[in-house]
């Protein structure tokens, strides 16, 4: 038998659906403390190839190599340019990456060089051979500076030159979800033209030159 509900119950009902959910806060997921924008930082897990989210105590644990077993590493925040790179349009063409950006890591459970780039399906990996990348980025001087699965080289390819930065992998991805998200029609439309142009004018505001201490 149904229940009839009276003027009270029903509005408490509609309320019930226009009310928005409560934002669920972000936590560490190593120790679940709640994160804020001071105490955010990101590891990659090595074995889920995943990024995970850890307050700024528990990434610190895993600073070094080795640590907790080498699972998890902790991305740095360090941001290179190399403005004296040799990499032209010729050997921009040598990559066969069908945008004009990309980002490369050193993938250790692969045990090689990985090419991305970003597309209306996320983060696409490049087929070219390995090798072909190895001799295209060896005119860079960040190349050997770059530390396995939480830095990748990331490059851009204008009309006029071709940019190139040592950056923390995360905002690759965080690049490649903006693009996926703002993607239109076959070359990404205005909006993802300018997101990339936004992105870019921060990444090169944060990079600085090579150091001496910045070798592993």
């Amino acid at each position: 038998m149904a229940t009839r509900l009276g003027p009270h119950s029903a509005h408490r009902g509609l309320r019930r659906f226009r009310a928005p959910a409560p934002a669920v806060p972000e936590r560490c997921e190593l120790c679940g403390v709640v994160l804020a924008d001071h105490n955010h930082r990101h590891l990659v897990d090595t074995e889920r190839r995943a990024l995970a989210c850890a307050c700024t105590p528990c990434a610190l644990l895993f600073d070094r190599p080795g640590a907790g077993h080498g699972r998890f590493r902790t991305v740095p925040d360090r941001y290179l340019t190399d403005p004296g790179h040799t990499l032209d349009e010729a050997a921009w063409d040598l990559l066969r990456i069908p945008v004009g950006v990309a980002f490369f890591l050193r993938h250790t459970g692969l045990d090689r060089l990985v090419a991305l780039y970003p597309s209306p399906a996320g983060a696409t990996e490049s087929e070219l051979d390995p090798d072909a990348w190895e001799t295209v980025l060896a005119g860079s001087r960040l190349a050997p500076l770059l530390q396995p699965d939480v830095e990748a080289l990331l490059l851009r390819r204008t009309d006029d030159r071709t940019d190139c930065y040592l950056v923390p992998i995360d905002i690759c991805y965080e690049l490649v979800g903006r693009m996926r998200l703002l993607w239109h029609g076959f070359d990404g439309g205005a909006e993802a033209r300018a997101a990339l142009t936004d992105f870019f004018t921060t990444v090169a505001r944060r990079a600085r030159a090579p150091r001496e201490d910045d070798r592993p």
